[in-house]
């Protein structure tokens, strides 16, 4: 996991940083339209800037976006690293980065809600990184341990924890209007539940 940078930084834009303003008002224009409403112009309006005067700054959508993708993955490694770096068992850092991931998610709530493509690998040209990772490790190592039930492939179950909780968290927040606290609370505790080794 590398050093994550701080503050708007977007990778696309060498040696320069967007205005926050910016990436304020794309999120608000996301939160409004979802991915595909997401154009400079409602951008520009939103920040009260001219779209050609920051189009001329060499700011496009995709710029904009990838920015937000890039802090998204910024705020994940950093979450992570004490977890990664902790000799607790395989289950007890596997609950605490899904904790954690509903914490990240919270934080770019509108950005996983507009598209269900964020945590995949994208664009070659921005900063590259596996979600699935450190969960992979945390469910092999519980395996090992025997805090984890080892009747299914670590690789599996962590697939299908990290996204039944991602997913099912980002839903009961942004569509069903319910607390981050409930909605964490509720998700954990059914995932881990079945990931329990059997008596």
């Amino acid at each position: 996991m590398g050093v994550a940078c701080s503050g708007h930084y977007c990778a696309d834009m060498t040696d320069s940083r967007l205005d926050p303003r910016l990436l304020d008002a794309t999120i608000s224009v996301l939160a409004e339209t979802g991915w595909e409403g997401v154009t400079l112009e409602r951008v520009a309006e939103r920040a009260g800037r001219s779209r050609s005067t920051i189009w001329r700054q060499g700011v496009t959508r995709e710029v904009l976006l990838a920015a937000l993708l890039d802090e998204l993955s910024d705020d994940f490694r950093l979450a992570l690293w004490p977890v990664l770096n902790s000799n607790q068992s395989g289950r007890i850092r596997l609950e605490e980065s899904l904790a954690l991931l509903c914490q990240v998610i919270e934080r770019h709530l509108p950005l996983v809600l507009a598209s269900d493509e964020v945590f995949h690998q994208g664009d070659p040209g921005r900063r590259q990184i596996d979600y699935l990772d450190p969960y992979r490790r945390f469910a092999h190592d519980g395996q090992v341990d025997g805090s984890l039930a080892a009747d299914e492939p670590a690789d599996e179950v962590a697939e299908v924890a990290f996204n039944c909780v991602a997913w099912t968290y980002t839903h009961l927040r942004g569509r069903h209007g319910w607390s981050a606290e409930r909605a964490q609370s509720k998700v954990l505790r059914l995932v881990m539940h079945g990931l329990l080794p059997t008596a």
